[in-house]
């Protein structure tokens, strides 16, 4: 059982997944601006990057914040492996379909990555597993779980919740939330939530 299972953070299913692919069965598909694609089987796909380590949190819009220390492969490492050829946004995309825009210039940030692992112990799926964003400077609807497709593209294409009016970007407002790991509310600044 995971950190997040534990501390009973909620769990968000916009899309009502039910039927996630076995790990073996999961393909990442990794297109660019329409121009190619490249479909690998998750276990292929991971052997191709050194696994770290991140601590930081995962912040929802609807209030709450959780710390943990994910395992999983860093942003920058994947994109200095594809060396994908210019774009301005990365659209995520779920195996339900749900869809994400995150601007390039917010995806320069060390901690984020693809998570597998949440404090050793395997991603459970209703938390995202088998492998998930994790997005710590911007709101949990960025951090697109049950990861299937990841498209570099010039275009912007407003993803499921920024239909429905959210943010664009997704940047992190200064409010009140409740810390799921203390159970007390705190106070929060713009940007990624560090203490």
């Amino acid at each position: 059982m995971s950190i997040l299972k534990e501390l009973n953070t909620p769990i968000f299913n916009a899309e009502s997944m039910r039927n996630i692919p076995t790990v073996e069965n999961y393909i990442i598909t990794i297109i660019q601006d329409n121009l190619s694609e490249m479909n690998l089987r998750l276990m292929d796909f991971i052997k191709s990057f050194e696994i770290r380590d991140v601590n930081c949190r995962l912040t929802s819009v609807s209030g709450w914040s959780v710390r943990a220390t994910w395992q999983g492969i860093v942003w920058q490492d994947f994109v200095n492996f594809i060396r994908p050829a210019d774009y301005n946004y990365v659209i995520f995309e779920s195996y339900g379909g749900y869809s994400t825009t995150v601007f390039k210039v917010d995806l320069d940030n060390p901690r984020i990555l693809m998570a597998l692992k949440v404090d050793d112990e395997v991603l459970e799926e209703a938390y995202g597993g088998a492998i998930r964003m994790v997005i710590p400077n911007l709101w949990g609807y960025k951090s697109c779980k049950w990861l299937h497709k990841i498209i570099f593209t010039k275009e912007y294409i407003k993803g499921y919740w920024e239909t429905y009016g959210y943010d664009d970007r997704g940047l992190i407002k200064s409010s009140k939330i409740f810390d799921v790991n203390s159970r007390t509310y705190i106070d929060i600044e713009d940007g990624e939530v560090l203490n």
